[in-house]
């Protein structure tokens, strides 16, 4: 069957003034149509007649989650949702599929019950209930208005609020399910989303009030999610990684199939949602699924301990009839292994965790930081040491992904990199820059450096967020993984061009490699892999350019350009995967990285080679995930709360409140994060 022709999912638009928008987040409440509920004790049947509610908002953050199944968020994005839930703002998780997988509510070892979809179905909302229930009331029984309300796709979803927190609400949109990780299975997320299906059909849950079938067009999902983007007004959305990249030894995709092709859905339809006028700016992040499990653990072990905790209720672990519904309490099939496959003791981001995000100009004082808002560049710039900021500007183009960095060239000009994901017509990404057109000045259009992959098929256009050196005399060199783990360069020409992708070594990397230049001017990029980290170096003045193939260098600038040494064993022992490198001195740089299974923050110096000097403890404990934010010895990074933590050189961590969107930035006079509400928070060091 041929792929389906689909209206346009973005254009073009320059906003002048987005002030005026991120104004409108603290503004309001959305009325939506839903149902009336059961007022009994125990989670709610649900009934399908309609009465207009109101969703809760507070403080002008509203957090958005967008999953295939339920248990996607208690595995791979907890404990952020834990952490959105305690801090009392809004939050609505949004399931694509019903999870009916084969209808058999059982663990292996378990005698097969027999096979009952609707059943299955509606016992994984009971667990999922029953687990949000908990973290946000300590009581798994907290009851629930189970609602029907109508799609923007021609369907019905069901909209549950939870009583005591009305401000917490799930959406289940219940189509079918793909059945398999990775076998083919046209009536899928995935069919739908190639063509090979002309519609998707529904699975609705045993207990549901969605009383009829229906199903949805590729077209009419896209339709389905951008309408309860516009019920909930989020100003923060969390999705799976939509380019998750293939298994190196068998080829087939790294992910579920329902998690990645969810994930695109989402995109496109964020990508409409972004055009309306006058909702509230919002920001995106993307989180690793299956793969997250081959890295060593993220998380500490008090914080893996509460999210096993969410997940063996969710899991219905005890097997007591505490729902008091046939169906189940919850998913049997997680209960043989509640922490799946080493996936609960970790936490990713796919891409979004740079801390290089924060640059300073070239006036006294000057700053510069920048973000993805509404798939736009975010620009906020504080003209001196003692000027307020100002901002943000949306810049013209977009489709960005979350996540940038940005370097200060040799003349004081910024140039900022990212990567942008295609949706019209053929799907793929690819990374792009702009740059300042004088110090102090206007950022010019985006220019795209292509993409190493030859097209989605082969890797599903899984690359990294760039990792960028400047060399003295003005030249730039862009680094990525690709989806084969290996890094790849790309290198300005002296006409201001850029030379193809072409491979700088290395071997099983994940995450994003990051750069950094000492103060002679010799560069440095590390990559992670789940063992170790590997480095490249490049000769002071230079950047590292990666081998340089035998006639493939035609300008002055290239034929300068020396083959880079690497990659080289650190000798460093296992991260986490979330690093990030600063100049240290007048010789070196120092790497940042955090301690497995731990979340503390460890550093080493390198000097000249890529070598690494003994591994260094940050005094006291952090306990975070995610990338750690440095200038001159100080430090900001995601503590275990999910706030940020600040510490001077040697000294104690010192917590801040609010939650923040990706890592942290550092400057020398103090630091930034992104807060979920889509507004720039800016704290000078030792407040």
């Amino acid at each position: 069957m041929p792929r389906p022709t689909l209206p346009s999912f973005r254009r073009a638009l320059f906003v002048a003034a987005p002030l005026a928008v991120l104004a409108g987040i603290t503004g309001g409440t959305l009325a939506l149509t839903a149902g009336s509920s059961d007022a009994s004790d125990v989670p709610s049947r649900g009934v399908p007649e309609e009465k207009a509610v109101k969703p809760v908002r507070t403080h002008g953050e509203s957090v958005l989650q967008i999953m295939a199944h339920p248990d996607d968020d208690l595995f791979f994005m907890n404990p952020d949702t834990s952490q959105s839930i305690a801090s009392g703002r809004s939050l609505t998780s949004v399931y694509l599929t019903a999870g009916e997988s084969d209808g058999r509510n059982a663990r292996k070892q378990d005698p097969k019950p027999r096979a009952d979809k609707a059943a299955y179905a509606e016992a994984r909302q009971n667990g999922i209930r029953a687990a949000y229930a908990e973290m946000a009331t300590g009581n798994r029984t907290s009851p629930w208005d189970r609602t029907s309300i109508a799609t923007a796709g021609g369907g019905r979803a069901e909209l549950d609020t939870l009583r005591a927190k009305p401000q917490i609400s799930l959406v289940w949109l219940q189509l079918r399910e793909a059945g398999s990780i990775t076998g083919d299975r046209p009536h899928s997320l995935h069919g739908l989303w190639d063509g090979r299906v002309e519609r998707l059909e529904s699975q609705l849950a045993a207990g549901s009030p969605v009383r009829d079938d229906f199903s949805y067009t590729r077209t009419g999902t896209v339709e389905t999610i951008t309408g309860v983007l516009e019920r909930f007004r989020p100003t923060f959305v969390r999705l799976m990684d939509p380019t998750p990249g293939r298994n190196d030894q068998t080829g087939k995709l790294a992910d579920h199939q329902d998690h990645m092709y969810g994930a695109r859905f989402a995109q496109a339809a964020l990508a409409r949602y972004a055009e309306k006028p006058g909702r509230p700016a919002f920001a995106v992040q993307n989180y690793l699924g299956y793969p997250t499990g081959g890295m060593p653990h993220a998380l500490d072990p008090r914080t893996t301990a509460a999210k096993l905790r969410t997940l063996k209720t969710y899991a219905w672990w005890d097997h007591t009839d505490y729902c008091e519904d046939p169906a189940g309490c919850g998913d049997r099939k997680v209960a043989a292994r509640p922490a799946g496959h080493d996936w609960a003791q970790s936490i990713r981001y796919a891409r979004g965790g740079s801390a290089s995000w924060v640059q300073q100009g070239a006036g006294a004082g000057e700053l510069y930081a920048f973000s993805v808002l509404d798939g736009r560049l975010a620009v906020w710039r504080k003209a001196g040491a003692t000027a307020k900021w100002t901002g943000p500007i949306l810049r013209e183009g977009a489709g960005l992904d979350a996540g940038v960095t940005s370097v200060r060239l040799p003349d004081g000009r910024i140039a900022v990199f990212g990567t942008r994901t295609e949706l019209d017509g053929e799907y793929r990404r690819e990374v792009v820059t702009t740059l300042q057109s004088a110090p102090g000045g206007e950022f010019g259009a985006w220019r795209s450096l292509g993409s190493p992959e030859r097209d989605d098929a082969s890797s599903t256009s899984d690359i990294s967020l760039p990792a960028v050196l400047v060399d003295r005399a003005g030249p730039m060199a862009v680094y990525v993984r690709d989806g084969a783990h290996t890094l790849r360069v790309s290198v300005q020409h002296a006409d201001g061009g850029w030379s193809p992708w072409r491979p700088a070594g290395g071997k099983d990397l994940r995450g994003d490699p990051v750069a950094a230049t000492d103060a002679k001017g010799r560069g440095y990029v590390f990559a992670a892999t789940p063992k170790t980290v590997l480095a490249w170096t490049g000769p002071a003045g230079r950047p590292v350019t990666g081998p340089v193939p035998t006639g493939a260098l035609s300008t002055s600038a290239d034929a300068a350009a020396r083959p880079a040494t690497g990659p080289v064993p650190t000798g460093l022992p296992a991260t986490t995967g979330a690093l990030s490198a600063s100049a240290d001195g007048a010789d070196g740089v120092r790497l940042w990285f955090r301690k497995p299974a731990s979340g503390d923050v460890r550093s080493a110096r390198f000097a000249g080679t890529g070598h690494a000097s003994p591994v260094l403890d940050v005094p006291g404990t952090v306990a975070g995930h995610g990338a750690v934010a440095a200038s001159d010895g100080r430090l900001a990074a995601r503590g275990g709360t999910g706030a940020v933590s600040a510490a001077g050189p040697g000294g104690p961590w010192v917590p801040g409140r609010g939650l923040f969107a990706g890592a942290p930035a550092a400057a020398p006079t103090g630091f930034a994060t992104l807060g979920l509400d889509g507004r720039l928070n800016w704290s000078p060091w030792g407040r």
